[in-house]
């Protein structure tokens, strides 16, 4: 299998469908906003984002505060099917109300208004029509257990069918991320297992019905990496598309671990692609199939348009509350005082190589921030002509550099770089370095990349990059951001 993920950074629970010769691949999101990122792609290796879900208020609620770096929206379904394009997910926040689902006709929006499915208590729901034309909806069933099913009506999310157990797994933990397709008079039912980590994999059943019985398969997981070194790790929750030639391919969340043991990862659950073959009417990976290779992102925005970016996200705010860009820049509305730690009007992208650069051109004080979640940053500030290193970890939150009368000029930066530690010392992921550009990247502070891990922080996220005003409105003029 590759290294290299097909859409790097945290996204985490792909789901994917094909339209003609255009696939569209959709991931969660859990506390940011907007909600559920849109993808397309025709040859399944390089993809565009091309909008994003939930991306009305209306739509979605992610509130500071009460969401959390694991709580917003859960694993998401795509699909298209009579003219329409359908998403289905779960608002762990609004979980009692029901499964969401709202519907296009176009991938990149606008997407309606959600409808919600009562009576489904749980995470990761599924459509799909049988040849009756009957829409259902599975899902990870936490009053049950297991993957239940019900029949419904997905404009207005009527329950036309009391809920029915269709399979329990192969036994792993956590039996969730449920997709059903249909292949030569089989109904396959993919899902994920072991839990989101280290014991992660793909297990698949099969019916000759959309409801069951379901016969779990011998050779079952279908894909794990648990218990071996391979670079990528916690491989699960996958997604299966047939191509307009009759070759089938899986899409699947996996890892990037780096450093020595418990070895940590930083960008998050990312999404990878192998092949599928089928054997005796079962599904069998091929991992060597496609060639993925690294497209290190490089971008530099200047925010001359009055319009963001879909890559621009919030933890628990819509950015159009806060953040408008235009001619001269970026203005950003006040966020938090510069003593408090959480993030009030953050606007960030995520990190999606293992090393990168960003540097940031700004008048006002403002905060560059590396962030997992509220208890896990990395800060460079500029609060008049003083320039700040600050670290929050957990209860601890410490300025741990500054410079003083630093030139107006200075633009203010970070780099994630490879950890370099000396031998027999402790091996983490990467160093964080936080400082200053002025003629040269100036070194305030260094972070050890373990603080800003998954593995230390928890959840079910990635880093990301922001920034936000201080206390007082801001403007940036420059947001330049270098992978490699």
């Amino acid at each position: 299998m590759s290294n290299y993920p097909i859409i790097s950074g945290y996204h985490p629970d792909p789901s994917i469908c094909r339209v003609g010769d255009d696939f569209f691949l959709v991931n969660s999101t859990f506390e940011y906003f907007p909600g559920v990122p849109v993808f397309t792609s025709r040859d399944l290796l390089n993809w565009e984002q091309i909008g994003n879900v939930l991306d009305r208020t209306s739509q979605l609620s992610v509130r500071a505060g009460i969401a959390g770096a694991s709580g917003g929206i859960y694993a998401p379904t795509i699909r298209h099917h009579d003219g329409l394009f359908w998403m289905t997910t779960t608002n762990i926040h609004e979980v009692v109300q029901g499964h969401l689902i709202v519907h296009a006709e176009r991938p990149s929006g606008p997407w309606s208004e959600p409808v919600y499915v009562a009576n489904a208590i749980g995470i990761d729901p599924d459509l799909a029509w049988g040849d009756d034309g009957v829409c259902r909806l599975s899902w990870s069933d936490v009053v049950r257990g297991g993957i239940s099913q019900i029949e419904i009506d997905p404009i207005s999310g009527e329950v036309l069918s009391a809920p029915k157990e269709i399979w329990r797994g192969t036994g792993g933990a956590h039996a969730e991320g449920p997709h059903l397709f249909e292949r030569n008079g089989w109904w396959y039912l993919l899902a994920a297992e072991g839990g989101t980590g280290a014991g992660h994999m793909v297990t698949v059943a099969r019916s000759r019905t959309i409801d069951g019985d379901f016969e779990s398969s011998a050779e079952n997981p279908l894909l794990t990496h648990r218990s071996t070194s391979l670079p990528v790790q916690a491989t699960g929750h996958a997604d299966i598309v047939e191509l307009a030639d009759g070759s089938w391919a899986m899409v699947h969340l996996g890892t990037r671990s780096r450093g020595t043991f418990p070895r940590w990862h930083t960008n998050g659950r990312e999404t990878f692609l192998v092949g599928i073959d089928w054997v005796d009417d079962w599904p069998v990976v091929d991992e060597e199939r496609f060639e993925v290779s690294a497209h290190p992102r490089v971008f530099t925005e200047k925010f001359v348009t009055t319009e963001l970016h879909p890559r621009w996200i919030a933890p628990g705010t819509a950015p159009a509350v806060f953040a408008f860009p235009g001619d001269g820049g970026l203005l950003l509305r006040a966020g938090r005082t510069p003593q408090a730690r959480d993030a009030e009007h953050l606007l960030a992208v995520r990190a999606t190589e293992l090393s990168w650069d960003v540097d940031v051109e700004a008048d006002g004080d403002l905060a560059l921030v590396v962030r997992i979640d509220d208890a896990h940053q990395a800060i460079v500030e500029r609060i008049g002509d003083t320039i700040s290193a600050r670290v929050v970890i957990g209860p601890l939150d410490q300025i741990i550099g500054s410079r003083g009368s630093a030139p107006m000029s200075a633009t203010l930066a970070v780099r994630a770089v490879p950890f370099g530690g000396q031998r027999g010392e402790r091996q983490g992921p990467d160093r964080i370095l936080l400082g200053y550009e002025d003629g040269g990247f100036v070194e305030i502070a260094a972070v050890d990349g373990r603080y800003l891990s998954t593995e230390v922080a928890g959840g079910f996220t990635g880093r990301v990059i922001g920034v936000e005003a201080l206390g007082a409105d801001a403007r940036v003029t420059r947001f330049s951001y270098s992978g490699s």
